[in-house]
């Protein structure tokens, strides 16, 4: 039509691009600037027609990166496509979220639902832009798993908008205290204590602990920690509290080292996690000290980690990985179809007992 506006005319050959191809899934196109001189119209005309293919499901946008092909679209057509999850975790490929992420991708599966997936590299500026693209693709409930949730998070403001609207979401792992939200977890706090308590049943009474300090699972790990040594009426050393944030993480096997030079070590060690753990007996074996001869370790998550090492198994602490995954996907399932308030699900934690620790009850401690 001659009269047709020039954003329908830009819109709809983009559209036509996005179909034939030519522009590919997951691509970038051109900037606003490059569209404006190609086809030699005002921004207002760009963004007009960027932001209904956004809308309809063609585009998405990444603030600071650029707008990138989706396929989105394929699920709207004729209003009776697949529901979509969004689902956004501080990793991907990494540790214990690739099964995390296969139970939720398997439960949604059974109702014919598709999962859109994003990462925060546990990064709030990386979450803000997840979260910014979450609702610009209308995903019909979220799953996320907050960015940094021991410290106060900038962008708690996004979640306060989502609970206005009637997308359901549910947390993982952890919650941003702030905020009453629901969240499918592991009880930290219980399993800092079962991981303490299991060594103290072994005689130690000087026990050391390497936790996280921007996230709340090592908060409430560290919680757990000292209820189980106060319970017992042990004291411990601040020398031997070591804390880490995400960016310190690489730095942590030389502070570890420094710390395995002094004359009173702990017998024992509970870790943030396996990886950690094993970290912690890399940087012992290095030194001349083994596991659990000189130290005992016990950690969290039972992940491949804890078989990983050719000369120790890990004692460590269960987490539900797929498991929590599949309930956070049955709630937030039963919660868009239904319609129903979304209940908080918290596992209980089992210690898996291994060769990394050793009763030392029987010997003098100094």
């Amino acid at each position: 039509m001659l009269n047709e506006p020039k954003y329908l005319i830009i819109k709809k050959d983009i559209q036509m691009k996005i179909e034939k191809n030519d522009f590919t899934l997951g691509a970038k196109i051109p900037s606003e600037a490059e569209l404006r001189a190609q086809y030699d119209v005002s921004r207002h005309t760009i963004r007009q027609a960027i932001s209904e293919l956004v809308n309809q499901g063609y585009l998405i946008k990444q603030q600071g990166s650029g707008t990138f092909v989706s396929d989105y679209y394929k699920n709207q057509e004729n209003g009776n496509g697949k529901k979509t999850i969004g689902v956004i975790t501080t990793y991907l490929s990494d540790y214990i979220f690739p099964s995390i992420i296969r139970g939720i991708e398997e439960e949604l599966s059974k109702h014919d639902y598709s999962l859109m997936l994003s990462s925060t590299r546990n990064n709030v500026e990386n979450e803000r832009r997840s979260l910014e693209s979450m609702m610009d693709q209308n995903v019909d409930g979220l799953i996320v798993e907050p960015t940094k949730s021991n410290l106060m998070n900038p962008n708690l403001n996004y979640y306060l908008s989502l609970t206005e609207k009637p997308t359901p979401l549910i947390m993982l792992n952890a919650s941003y205290e702030e905020l009453d939200l629901p969240v499918v977890a592991l009880n930290d706090e219980k399993a800092g204590k079962i991981a303490t308590e299991h060594l103290i049943e072994l005689g130690h009474t000087n026990i050391g602990i390497i936790t996280k300090s921007d996230d709340l699972q090592g908060k409430n790990r560290l919680k757990g920690y000292l209820k189980a040594l106060y319970d017992a009426k042990l004291t411990f050393s601040n020398e031997f509290i070591m804390r880490y944030d995400t960016e310190a993480k690489s730095d942590l096997p030389s502070l570890i080292r420094i710390m395995l030079e002094n004359d009173h070590l702990p017998t024992a060690f509970v870790c943030y996690n396996d990886e950690i753990a094993v970290m912690l007996i890399k940087e012992m074996n290095e030194i001349g000290k083994t596991c659990p001869g000189d130290i005992s370790v016990v950690s969290h998550d039972d992940s491949f980690y804890s078989t990983t090492l050719p000369s120790v198994k890990l004692t460590s602490v269960e987490h539900p990985k797929e498991e929590l995954g599949r309930r956070a996907a049955q709630r937030i399932v039963k919660a868009v179809e239904k319609g129903e308030r979304i209940d908080s699900f918290i596992f209980d934690p089992r210690l898996i007992v291994r060769e990394s620790t050793k009763d030392i009850s029987y010997e003098d401690e100094y």
